[in-house]
Formats: structure tokens, C-alpha cells, sequence
């Protein structure tokens, strides 16, 4: 992002809006199945379960890639997503590593990867209020940073449990497909 302070901002291209609706359709429905296989693996650390804590961040590098890609294309800004792409890739790496020492380890990669990402995606949706559809996306950001701040002091108590990065998942995809929702009704007033 080249900066969140323009004074007037440019009308977003046509297949912005569009190309982003797609991607978070698949975003929400990435993390319904997820989040219904991490609660049915009983948030254990075995090797579905870390499978599962490993495929989370690199499907957000995945779809952080398609999203700079649809994004340069139409002249959006990307320099936040590209954050966010190595934040995620660290975060896969990082959680293989915690996963050999047990669910609290787990529980503060994720927080902190929880906080970090959120911030970013506020920082996205921000910059990308233009589209309309995105103040589901800002609420998600701000709701991430404090469920990551939960997590991280979850994992110092005697309930840590994987449980909680189920509903995270889950809700944060419900958050895409009300942004989805939300961009495709701004598309047809448009």
C-alpha cells in the first residue's frame, strides 16, 4: 500500500471488487472444512491436527499470492499483502516447531500470528474502503489482534486447548463471506 492518507481516493477497477469476491467466497469455505476438521480431530496434536495447524497459514500464503496477483493487475496496492505472505510462510514454520512441544507452544505462534496478520488486514481493508464490502475485513482485523492477544494467554492456563482455533478459523470465514456478500451488492449498485 503507497499510502492510506490520499485525500481522494481513485475508483477501484472493475475486476477488483470482483476478483475479490471469488477469493473470499473460497476463503469462507476453506475455513468452514478446516475448522469442522480441527473440532472433530479433538484438538489434538497429532498428526491430523498438525497437518491441519500447518495447511491453515499456507493457504493464506496461497490466497495472499492470488490476492497480490489480482491486485497488480489492477493497479491496487499490494506492498501489505506481501507482508503478509511472509508473516503466514514463518507462521507454517513456526507451528511445525510447536507442534513438538505441545499445544501452549502452539497456542502462542498462532497468537502471535493472530495479532500480527490481524493488523494487517485492518490495515488492507482500510486501504481498500473504496470497494465497499470491507468493513467486515476491518472488523475481522481488529477482532484477530484480540483473539491472539487470547491466545497467548491461553496457552499459560491449564485449559489450552486447539478447540478455540476452530470458532477463530470459523469466524474469520464468515467475516470473508460477509465481505463477499457485501462486495457483490456494492458491485450491482455500482
Amino acid at each position: 500500500m503507497d499510502t492510506l492518507a490520499a485525500t481522494t481516493p481513485a475508483p477501484a477497477p472493475a475486476a477488483a471488487p470482483a476478483a475479490l469476491r471469488r477469493l473470499y467466497f473460497v476463503r469462507f469455505a476453506f475455513a468452514a472444512v478446516w475448522a469442522a476438521l480441527l473440532f472433530a480431530s479433538a484438538g489434538t496434536l497429532g498428526p491430523l491436527g498438525v497437518t491441519l495447524l500447518v495447511i491453515y497459514p499456507l493457504f493464506d500464503v496461497a490466497c495472499a499470492v492470488v490476492d497480490v496477483r489480482s491486485a497488480a493487475a489492477d493497479g491496487g496496492p499490494v506492498r501489505h499483502l506481501y507482508l503478509n505472505i511472509a508473516l503466514s510462510a514463518l507462521t507454517a514454520v513456526g507451528l511445525a516447531l510447536a507442534a513438538t512441544s505441545g499445544v501452549p507452544a502452539v497456542l502462542r505462534v498462532w497468537g502471535a500470528w493472530a495479532v500480527t496478520a490481524g493488523l494487517v488486514q485492518l490495515v488492507v481493508g482500510v486501504a481498500r474502503r473504496r470497494m465497499g464490502g470491507q468493513w467486515a475485513m476491518i472488523a475481522s482485523g481488529g477482532i484477530s489482534t484480540l483473539a491472539g492477544v487470547s491466545f497467548a494467554a491461553q496457552a499459560g492456563g491449564a485449559d489450552a486447548s486447539l478447540k478455540a482455533l476452530a470458532g477463530y478459523a470459523f469466524l474469520g470465514g464468515v467475516f470473508f463471506l460477509v465481505s463477499a456478500l457485501r462486495l457483490g451488492r456494492a458491485a450491482k449498485s455500482a
